[in-house]
């Protein structure tokens, strides 16, 4: 079961998940039907809730929004008694066997004590910077996933603002996958292509504007024309940002788990990170950024919870070595 205790009190539970995300709340769904003693602390801002509508989840074959994937995810879990927890975890840390967490919920911060902790804490977009418009992504305005939703793109004008590598790679997925009208725009950040990267980019027949986006215009709940300095005008039927995410990494990263250099973390096959005790899962971990994969994710390191519950943290992996990961 799920449990909470009034602000201040400490509560001894098998597993504190931090974030409401898909990946926590399909964690939390397999804890209480394990009948384990948890807690769920959400800060109400999974980058889930962006998404318009993903044809990417199996049995939703006309598509389902992001937030109606939450909303669905917390009804089911209401069956089991579990409430989630309202807050943010701002400190944790590792004491004896297990770990101590902080959370302000906006009273009185709560100290949760449990004897595992599952991050769920995901993602954020980097935001593109367009003119008297800093929150596209999050209005929906510009996509960010076309692994997601490229396939309703498909045969589209489409636009992908990025740079370097991680916006050319974006670039050329697009145009190799739905699209043989896509265009890169580096909103003036400028790109100096090599041979190999021409070569790329003529291949797909990419264009690339090089120039920074001085003025855009919206029709309804989409931009349909940027202009760049010169004044040219770019038209688009659908923009996506490939300008990378800012990894909600923080509370592992400060207990030492490994992370890659975007800080995404490490985690073996059971999602344990390198910290004997602490799991990872979702956005947040290095891989695969779509919600079916955060939910195998939650069920995984759930699993590996339960039948760990009663084992000493320190001697999870002989005696406490660090797992060989494979992620």
């Amino acid at each position: 079961m799920a449990e909470h205790r009034s602000s201040g009190q400490k509560a001894l539970v098998d597993c504190l998940i931090v974030g409401g995300g898909p990946a926590g709340l399909t964690a939390a769904l397999y804890l209480a039907r394990f009948e384990r003693r948890f807690v769920v602390v959400d800060a109400g801002d999974s980058r889930a809730s962006w998404i318009p509508t993903s044809h990417n989840v199996p049995v939703f074959a006309d598509g389902i929004s992001g937030k109606e994937i939450l909303a669905r995810q917390r009804t089911h879990l209401e069956r089991y008694g579990v409430e989630v927890l309202r807050g943010t975890v701002t400190a944790l840390s590792k004491v004896g066997g297990g770990f101590v967490a902080r959370i302000d919920s906006g009273d009185v911060p709560n100290e949760v004590r449990a004897r595992r902790v599952l991050l769920a804490t995901g993602a954020d977009d980097v935001e593109p910077d367009l003119p008297e418009l800093p929150d596209a992504v999050r209005r929906g305005l510009v996509r960010y996933c076309p692994i997601c939703d490229g396939y309703e793109a498909k045969g589209k004008r489409i636009g992908v603002i990025g740079y370097g590598d991680r916006g050319l790679g974006e670039a050329v997925f697009v145009a190799r996958t739905y699209s043989n009208d896509v265009t890169l725009l580096t909103l003036g950040q400028g790109m100096d292509l090599d041979a190999g990267e021409r070569e790329r980019v003529a291949a797909h027949g990419i264009a690339v504007v090089h120039e920074p986006v001085v003025e855009l215009d919206l029709e309804g709940e989409r931009i349909t024309v940027l202009r760049t300095a010169s004044g040219e005008e770019h038209r688009f039927e659908v923009l996506y940002s490939a300008l990378g995410l800012t990894i909600r990494s923080e509370l592992a990263l400060g207990l030492g788990a490994d992370h890659d250099g975007t800080g995404a973390l490490v985690v073996d096959e059971h999602n344990r990170t390198t910290v004997p005790g602490l799991y990872a899962a979702g956005g947040v971990v290095r891989g695969l950024d779509q919600v079916v994969v955060a939910m195998g994710h939650g069920a995984i390191a759930a699993t590996d919870i339960h039948n760990r519950c009663e084992l000493p943290t320190e001697e999870e992996v002989d005696g406490g070595k660090r797992p060989e990961h494979s992620a």
